[in-house]
């Protein structure tokens, strides 16, 4: 198998992934891997993960242009490359509408860290790119600015959210661990005033799970 059929099979499999677990609404998300030879396989614009197969996975070069694909590519192709090019970190970018933290997002509200696995997983609060239209350059260009060059995670404003990460593993674990604890400090809220990390804990937190976590390598 081909490094480029590997790939679409990984970023089909997350996109069913991301919908399985309703982090998804209809075709509202998006998923992407960066290969080698500055190469990127993303989601097609439109069409519902269900009736996908791996072939109609879009490889796009980093100049935005089809390699190969009958489809076109996700709407947010921008958004993935401009992530990309500012952050050699990122070789796995997955774009959600989750319930939770899309109401952050219609907030304009940070995603502050109030559980552990916040803490270790993203290693810090979840800020909110300033609002453009979809799809459009300025968009991509407030979520790189929101992101930095550390951040995991972004918030679009009134519109979704973004993980990336080394792996779609990683990308798709840190959408699930937002999602919970977005959907726990909405919650927590009903009780009184959360209690939130410190940037102390937050990094103690980070720095054990990046050290000690699981087993050794």
């Amino acid at each position: 198998m081909t490094l480029l059929q590997r790939s679409k099979e990984q970023v089909l499999e997350y996109a069913r992934g991301i919908e399985e677990e309703g982090l998804i609404f209809g075709t509202w998300g998006n998923v992407s891997c960066l290969m080698e030879a500055e190469k990127l396989v993303i989601t097609p614009s439109g069409i519902d993960c269900k009736i996908l197969q791996p072939d109609d996975m879009v490889a796009v070069n980093l100049q935005g242009e089809v390699v190969e694909s009958r489809w076109k590519p996700s709407t947010e192709l921008l958004l993935h490359l401009e992530i990309y090019k500012a952050r050699n970190d990122a070789l796995a970018i997955i774009h959600t509408h989750s319930k939770y933290a899309t109401v952050f997002a219609v907030a304009r509200k940070e995603i502050a860290v109030v559980t552990e696995e916040m803490a270790q997983m993203l290693g810090g609060s979840v800020p909110v790119a300033q609002y453009a239209m979809p799809g459009s350059q300025e968009l991509a260009f407030n979520a790189v600015t929101a992101l930095g060059k550390r951040g995991f995670a972004v918030l679009l404003a009134n519109h979704g959210v973004v993980c990336l990460g080394k792996t779609l593993a990683e990308a798709f674990q840190r959408c699930q661990v937002l999602e919970r604890s977005a959907e726990i400090l909405l919650w927590s809220r009903l009780l009184g005033d959360p209690c939130k990390l410190t940037s102390k804990e937050v990094s103690k937190l980070r720095k054990g799970f990046m050290e000690d976590y699981g087993q050794d390598k």
